[in-house]
């Protein structure tokens, strides 16, 4: 049984669909979901549109013309681009990119500083050449100009006349389109279901789009996040309208509390906007109380630094806020801190202390699951517990505040100064007020839900706060102002809402002022000047010192930004096991948990501590837990039987031409075959696979190089009844592989290109998978038992040694272009990593991925000392200079190449200014010169046109240097 193939299982626009992601992940806080709520791993809405456009759109027999109205739909071509473009080019910027004869006819003056138009230029002059310099920009520049793909409502009406003159269809809408598609292909308007839901971007952007929509998540947090993006968006104006009124109203009933009690204004009439605290602790050498601050500058922008005034008398430190900090001071406080490198050094006797000997942890040799269970002599805290006693090893202190001052011009217009001070006395007696209203309060609280009550459950992550602190319930994790403030904020929620969607704003609302303003949230002193939330990475982190942030701050925040989006198509919302679902979908798109990325069970129980009771009264027939034993988590056998489960239940509720997309986040080969595996024994078969780049840079605590890269794979119902041997499966492997090179190549625009090595490499994967998943058995393949087995490091499955395979088939397949085939064969797998890594850049790729996946490919181990920057979107090779002499013999495979002796001979001669030494050097270093000159002539013709290329400008010295020593070589002895 055979079906017509869907555009995506053909091509997919994977570069200009990852630049697009990219631009939408940048956009922060402007995103239509992230304004609901924090869920981890949310998936750009592109990601989605793109997905589904491509397994509805039909695959024809013009691969160009289909990629070309795909592009249109999704207004991704140079029509599309022009109407999205929603900013002016400055008359620099069009002014460069003119010819000298286009800036005499436009420019009164010709310079490139300032440039500015002829007298009399009529405006639609200027239009015309802001479309002019538009056109002349590259695809990335473009964007920089433009609304996202998910801003626009629609396209323009010759757009629609040229999709429906190609599709046949009839449509003026995303809708109508998606829906005439949809019953092309299966009868009826599409369904999408997502049994993975989170965050709920594919049931959101499937139902905007016009397809019916059925999603669920066994977790209440995230099936509340996707209940909300999905009803509480369809709501008309004045739905929406009353539901912000509402939450004015609310806002406003508490300020008006706070200012009345006085917490937040000193005597100057100054209203608080921010208060950070440290930890603190005797120093065990000389008993000195030690503040923990990682950093004593609290603002770069305005140049203020804490100062510690040592107090003999209480053998303790007194703190000094200096604001516009003179140059020596500021130098002084960017070089000092108490705590480094997770030890403490006390300012007194300049003993350094490591943390865990403060906390006294002890081995006591006892096996225990989860990370942080060393005991230590930490008290754990109690339920009624929100500050600290005096008698505990670790207490916190308050130790600077943020305030604003408003002051009137002349004129009576408003202006703002913000002032940095060290807490006074009467800021210390508003502290204790904050602790005596909320000891009134606490009890009645937890009773009625608005704070959490809850305990700590053991895990991964939750085991932390109870290692690091003595934190033992939910509530702990808040100091008293947070606490007071969001109880605030529940009980009058709770007493001016009339509706449903009011309590659930509320929820929203109240989530998302825990995850910004907890005692996780660490303060920025870079240009914010602000504190971070909570989950600026996927654990809960404690902190030396942290943030609170005042009332004011939290408006923006408290209040949800909810734009109204009509209800084309059905929609429904379940909280349910993915292993019970009863439904039937046409389409899956499931962004499955995986290898225990992200422990979202444990993490999401931060916010069901403060969403219990109100879940219950909203969603009476919903549980409250998050039901960790039932999460689809882990590795090994118990994890992929879940899987197998759920893909099975998915594959049994779709149509036999129904279709499959599984997101997940590319790891390794090791993790590819095991997910293949677990599909192919769900009896799904990859049709496809494509892999967005979505790269942002590195944020919040984490470290190294964390790849954002989502691999989109496409699946169909198994059908054969075939068995195959292992050893006939590589011949057809080998010819799937060329072949879907081929293809990619043949329809890929040379002038802006599509597709890179990493794309390839990744269509060889799926080629793989393509051929192996064809049959309903392979004869020296036991799936049950590879998926029931450990997982051994040295020890590959042979999924994996097919996929590693194809890798190999598709390198021998991808020589540079132009390069000569028998050398590169003669070439290392290092050396072919580098210049490949350079073929990279000509294509302006610069993900560390991209770098990643030839390392894989090659099998290069160690590949770090090649790179310049290993920076998100900025990674890129070292040149020749950068190298110098570095590594050259070393015991690494790369130090002693004919490439690496290439690089130091075109370092040198650039050094040297002379090329005739450069050229010495091969010469002398090279045992068989005159054997190799082929190989240096070949490798230096590579090179030397590089540095004409407009973003590898870097190269443009060395590579000049290299087009000299190939004539030097290729004529010498002549």
């Amino acid at each position: 049984m055979s079906y017509d193939k869907s555009f995506i299982e053909v091509q997919f626009p994977v570069s200009k669909v990852s630049k697009e992601c990219y631009k939408e992940r940048k956009a922060g806080s402007s995103q239509l979901l992230t304004g609901f709520g924090k869920w981890w791993g949310r998936k750009p809405l592109f990601i989605v549109r793109a997905s589904l456009l491509g397994l509805l759109f039909p695959s024809t027999q013009d691969p160009k013309k289909d990629r070309e109205i795909f592009l249109k739909i999704l207004t991704m071509d140079e029509e599309g681009l022009w109407n999205r473009k929603n900013k002016s080019i400055s008359s620099k910027d069009i002014f460069n990119l003119l010819t000298p004869e286009e800036r005499n006819l436009y420019f009164e003056t010709i310079s490139a500083d300032k440039p500015t138009f002829k007298k009399g230029l009529k405006k639609e002059e200027k239009a015309n050449l802001q479309k002019i310099a538009f056109n002349r920009l590259s695809y990335d520049e473009k964007l920089k100009y433009c609304l996202r793909p998910e801003q626009v409502e629609n396209l323009d009406q010759q757009s629609w006349s040229q999709v429906n003159a190609y599709l046949g269809t009839t449509a003026n809408s995303f809708q109508e389109l998606i829906k005439q598609l949809g019953e092309r292909k299966f009868g009826h308007t599409p369904s999408v279901g997502d049994c993975f839901s989170g965050g709920g971007s594919i049931p959101f952007e499937a139902a905007r789009l016009g397809s019916n929509v059925n999603a669920s998540d066994l977790n209440p947090i995230a099936t509340l996040l996707t209940w909300s993006v999905l009803n509480l968006t369809e709501g008309n104006k004045e739905e929406i309208q009353n539901l912000k009124k509402f939450q004015q109203t609310v806002y406003e009933n508490v300020d008006k509390q706070i200012t009345r009690w006085g917490i937040e204004h000193n005597e100057q009439g100054w209203r608080a906007v921010a208060y950070l605290y440290c930890t603190e602790s005797n120093c065990p050498e000389c008993g000195y109380r030690v503040p923990f601050l990682p950093s004593t500058i609290i603002g770069t922008r305005t140049r203020t630094v804490v100062k510690l005034i040592k107090n003999d008398e209480l053998k303790a430190f007194d703190f000094e806020v200096i604001e516009n900090a003179s140059d020596d001071l500021y130098e002084e406080a960017s070089e000092w801190s108490t705590v480094a490198d997770y030890s403490v050094k006390c300012p007194n006797c300049h003993t350094t202390t490591p943390i865990p000997s403060i906390r006294r942890d002890m081995d006591d040799g006892v096996e225990r699951p989860y990370r942080y269970n060393t005991p230590n002599s930490l008290r754990k805290w109690e339920q009624l517990d929100f500050v600290n006693r005096e008698s505990d090893i670790l207490s916190e202190r308050l130790y600077c505040i943020k305030y604003e001052e408003t002051t009137y011009d002349n004129d009576g217009n408003p202006r703002t100064i913000m002032h940095y001070v060290a807490p006074s006395e009467k800021d210390v007696e508003r502290e204790n007020k904050v602790i005596a209203l909320l000891a009134e309060r606490i009890e009645e609280w937890q009773k009625q839900g608005y704070i959490p009550s809850d305990l700590i459950e053991a895990g991964w992550n939750t085991n932390q706060p109870i290692y690091e602190k003595g934190w033992t319930y939910w509530h702990h994790l808040f100091n008293p102002r947070q606490l007071l403030i969001k109880g605030l904020l529940m009980e009058n929620s709770v007493k001016y809402a009339k509706t449903d969607k009011e309590l659930i704003v509320t929820l929203l609302g109240i989530n998302k002022c825990a995850n910004w303003n907890s005692k996780l949230s660490m303060w920025s002193n870079d240009d914010t000047h602000n504190s971070r939330m909570t989950f600026s990475n996927q654990a809960l982190n404690t902190l030396a010192h942290y943030c609170c942030r005042a009332y004011k701050p939290l408006y923006e925040i408290w209040n949800i930004s909810i734009e109204g989006v009509p209800a084309y198509s059905q929609r429904k919302v379940q909280l349910e096991d993915a292993r019970k679902i009863s439904w039937n979908s046409d389409i899956w798109i499931t962004d499955p948990p995986y290898a225990d990325a992200v422990n979202y069970h444990e993490l999401s129980e931060f916010f069901l501590a403060w969403n219990r009771k109100l879940i219950n009264k909203v969603f009476p027939h919903w549980y409250v837990d998050s039901k960790r034993i039932l999460a689809v988590q882990g590795t090994g056998s118990q994890f992929n039987e879940s899987m197998v489960e759920v893909y099975t239940k998915l594959r049994n509720n779709m149509p036999d031409n129904g279709l499959q997309l599984v997101m997940f986040t590319h790891q390794d080969v090791t993790v590819w075959a095991e997910l293949s595996m677990i599909l192919w024994s769900a009896g799904l078969q990859v049709t496809a696979a494509w892999n967005i780049a979505t790269e942002t840079e590195s944020g919040g605590l984490k470290e190294g190089n964390y790849v954002k890269g989502t691999v989109l794979l496409v699946l169909r119902k198994q059908t054969s009844e075939e068995t195959a041997y292992l050893d006939e499966l590589y011949p057809d492997i080998e010819a799937e592989v060329k072949y879907q090179i081929d293809s990619m190549r043949e329809i890929d625009d040379q002038d802006d290109p599509n597709f890179s090595d990493p794309d390839y490499l990744l269509a060889a994967y799926a080629a793989s998978l393509k051929i192996l998943t064809s049959y309903k058995r392979i004869e020296g393949i036991d799936v049950q038992y590879e998926l029931s087995k450990a997982r051994n490091a040295n020890e590959d499955s042979p999924i994996v040694k097919i996929i590693n395979e194809a890798v190999k088939i598709a390198y021998d397949y991808l020589i540079p272009s132009g390069f000569d085939k028998y050398i590169w064969k003669t070439l290392t797998p290092e050396e072919r990593f580098y210049l490949k890594g350079l073929e990279l850049e000509k294509h302006n790729i610069y993900q560390i991925s991209g770098y990643q996946e030839l390392a894989r490919g090659f099998g290069v181990h160690e590949y770090k000392d090649f790179l310049a920057s290993t920076k998100a979107n900025s990674a890129r090779l070292k040149t020749a200079s950068e190298f110098g002499t570095r590594g050259l013999g070393d015991s690494s495979k790369f130090g002693s190449t004919l490439l690496r002796n290439i690089l130091v001979a075109i370092h040198i001669a650039q050094k040297e200014e002379d090329s005739v030494k450069g050229r010495n050097w091969l010469k002398t270093e090279l045992v068989n010169y005159w054997n190799m000159r082929s190989s240096i002539v070949e490798i230096l013709k590579y090179i030397a046109p590089i540095g004409f290329i407009e973003n590898m400008g870097h190269w443009q010295k060395d590579a000049h240097m290299a087009s000299i020593l190939k004539e030097l070589v290729e004529n010498d002895g002549v």
